[in-house]
């Protein structure tokens, strides 16, 4: 509706931001202000809450002309958000406590840091880190949906990393949003018909351009073609392209010829032992022995919220391999417990619930309570909820690292859902002491092909049923049965890549997206009945008694 004057300008501005602050990836201290750009900003921050009168927490959306420094303020919240919690966590500063102070009349001098329990809460939180935040959307479960995001906001939940450098933090938050992914790299399920349309997924913000962006250093773009298709500032390109280029360096070695030199840049870059193992063919666990066996190990450190100018005895912590020590001693075992990671479709706020209920438990016990998540809007990552918080990936490395870094005595896998039950088997066969149901039986519930036979062995009714090896086979099974036939991958969460198919055509298209998502799990294929009733029994045993129990029917088909 604007044509002409401070109006057009305005519009122009807000065209080229474009993207909800929830939909954005972020980081933080910002990398790319100037310094007088940032002070110019921060000085328009306190005059505005000044004049409007505002007391408690407030947050200040920005639209800032990289050529010059024209600004617009694109709005203003006296409230807490998913920003707040963002940024509450990434510098220990609780700002939920601070502004619930200050509305009852309490002044900032007079009250402490948390976290440094010395200094006053009158201060701005310096950090001598770096946090990604990076949004999870869950657009694949919806049919013809349009993947561009823009000022709506789309993402379901989001991821926090921290780590020392970029590079570090950025493949953390990357390998965070899904298990599936690996770090800073194209994935297979992102093909491109040609080099237009590869461009086109970058010229205009989607939930995969960062994977585009990956593909395009792969196939040789440069930093400066890639600024001009997307606008993106230089800096974090240049950053991107180094980490492509760490990884044409790990391919020419072997796991014989790999220097330790070169495996320590790696790590330093954010390279996960997988990742690493994938560039050098071996696996993983080669790859862990090989960094232990040359004493290559993360360093734990400390968030104080002042850039370590304070001492502190905060318990919140990060792991990074761009240090030389540790930030404290690790004199008492403790418990492991491993939450549930980001918030997705199908995993919400009961798993934190869980979590929380289960390192409340263990202090209540007299145990030291071990917390190990990354998701910024869960009390479980409140530092002040256990002995030890780990704002860290929930991968097999990170978990191995940690375990063995605090000498666990055991872990507790079953109140973080499904990622913490997916590493489970693994975490059993590297020496983990796993407490509750055992990983064996874990895998034997997750596994689809495995549970099926479980029951046919006990007698149990069950639709007829195939694991699948080939998509010929399953075409024939599901002939002999007659459509329609459920697809079940094995270790998902609330039901992901699982479908009905009604037909051949059907039935070809969702064993593909299934075998993606189940990876090197089984996928099984079994007839569905039609207009059945649906009953879940949840329970808890122990020595073959049942302690609690619920019966509950599916109001939905």
């Amino acid at each position: 509706p604007w044509s002409s004057g401070p109006h057009e300008k305005f519009c122009k501005t807000i065209k080229k931001a474009g993207v909800h602050t929830g939909d954005s990836i972020v980081v933080a201290p910002s990398q790319t202000l100037t310094d007088e750009e940032y002070h110019m900003l921060r000085t328009t921050a306190i005059k505005v809450v000044r004049h409007l009168g505002i007391v408690g927490e407030c947050n200040i959306q920005y639209a800032l002309d990289p050529k010059s420094q024209d600004y617009c303020i694109i709005e203003v919240n006296p409230r807490l958000s998913r920003s707040s919690a963002l940024a509450s966590k990434a510098t220990g500063y609780p700002l939920a406590y601070i502004a619930a102070k200050l509305n009852l009349g309490k002044l900032l001098p007079d009250l402490k840091n948390q976290v440094t329990r010395s200094t006053t809460a009158c201060f701005e939180p310096s950090l001598d880190y770096i946090v990604v935040k990076i949004p999870r959307w869950d657009l694949t479960k919806f049919d013809r949906v349009s993947r561009e995001i823009g000022s709506a906001m789309k993402s379901v939940g989001e991821v926090m990393a921290i780590g020392r450098t970029f590079e570090e933090s950025l493949q953390k938050a990357m390998r965070m949003t899904d298990m599936s992914i690996e770090g800073f790299e194209s994935t297979k399920t992102d093909t491109y018909a040609d080099d237009g349309m590869l461009e086109s997924m970058m010229e205009v913000a989607n939930d995969r351009r960062i994977y585009a962006l990956a593909r395009a250093l792969e196939k040789g773009y440069t930093p400066e073609k890639l600024h001009a298709l997307t606008a993106i500032d230089p800096w974090f390109l240049y950053k991107l392209k180094r980490m492509n280029d760490m990884s044409n360096i790990l391919q020419e070695y072997s796991p014989d010829t790999l220097p330790a030199t070169t495996l320590l840049q790696a790590k330093k870059s954010g390279f996960s032992d997988r990742q690493i193992g994938a560039r050098i063919g071996t696996d993983e666990m080669a790859v862990r022995a090989l960094r232990k066996g040359a004493r290559i190990t993360p360093f734990v450190k400390q968030i104080d919220t002042t850039a370590a100018e304070t001492p502190a005895a905060t318990n919140y912590l990060y792991t990074t391999y761009n240090a030389d020590e540790h930030d404290l001693d690790f004199a008492d075992a403790g418990t492991l417990v491993l939450g549930s990671g980001v918030y997705r479709i199908g995993s919400s706020v009961e798993f934190d619930w869980c979590s929380v209920s289960a390192i409340r438990t263990l202090r209540q016990l007299g145990k030291k309570a071990v917390m190990v998540n990354y998701n910024p809007e869960t009390v479980s990552t409140d530092y002040d909820e256990c002995d030890r918080l780990y704002f860290e990936e929930l991968s097999l490395e990170r978990v191995l690292d940690i375990y063995e870094q605090e000498t666990c005595t055991s872990a507790i896998v079953s109140v973080g859902g499904q990622i913490p039950n997916t590493l489970a088997l693994d975490m059993s066969e590297a020496g983990v002491a796993v407490s509750g149901t055992s990983p064996q039986m874990i895998d034997t519930a997750e596994d689809r092909n495995k549970f099926s036979a479980l029951l046919d062995a006990s007698g149990i009714d069950q639709p007829e049923w195939q694991m699948l090896s080939t998509t010929e086979e399953a075409l024939a099974f599901c002939a002999k049965v007659g459509y329609p036939c459920l697809v079940r991958p094995s270790y998902v969460l609330s039901g992901a890549a699982m479908n009905v198919a009604y037909s051949e055509e059907e039935l070809t298209g969702y064993l593909g997206a299934a075998a993606e998502v189940s990876k090197d799990k089984p996928v099984v294929v079994s007839k569905f009945v039609e207009d059945g009733r649906e009953i879940d029994v949840d329970a808890v045993s122990q020595g073959g008694r049942l302690l609690l129990h619920a019966v509950s029917e599916h109001v939905e088909n």
